[in-house]
C-alpha cells in the first residue's frame, strides 16, 4: 500500500490531471501526468469495467501496480501527479511484464 502523501485522491485533482495532462501510452498501460507544487508525486490507479468485469481482477491488478510504484518510489522524480490506467491486455500478463510496462511509461514520461 502506497503512503497516504503519495495517494492521488481528490476527484478534483484526477479531473485536472486529465483535462492537464500530459499522456503516455503503452500497450498494458497509460498515463497521465502533470508537476504539482508537492515536494512528492501523488498516484492514482485506474481499472475499469472494461479491464475485466471482475472487481477481484481489477483490485489485483491494482495491487500489482501499487507495488511496482512502491518500489519505483525513490527513483521517481518528485512533484507530480501521476494517473496510471490499466488496458485489458494487461488482464493476462504476468507481473514481470506488467513491471516492465510501467518501468518503460515512466521513462518515457522522464519522470525516472
Amino acid at each position: 500500500m502506497l503512503p497516504q502523501a503519495y495517494r492521488l485522491r481528490l476527484e478534483k485533482d484526477i479531473k485536472t490531471l486529465f483535462a492537464r495532462g500530459k499522456s503516455v501510452f503503452g500497450s498494458l498501460v497509460g498515463m497521465k501526468f502533470r508537476a504539482n507544487a508537492l515536494p512528492v508525486s501523488r498516484f492514482a490507479i485506474v481499472a475499469g469495467v472494461k479491464v475485466s468485469k471482475k472487481a477481484v481482477v481489477r483490485n489485483r491488478l491494482k495491487r500489482q501496480v501499487r507495488a511496482i510504484i512502491h518500489e519505483l518510489l525513490p527513483k521517481i522524480a518528485p512533484g507530480h501527479d501521476v494517473l496510471l490506467y490499466l488496458k485489458p491486455q494487461a488482464v493476462d500478463k504476468s507481473s514481470e511484464e506488467l513491471k516492465k510496462e510501467v518501468f518503460a511509461g515512466f521513462k518515457k514520461a522522464k519522470l525516472l
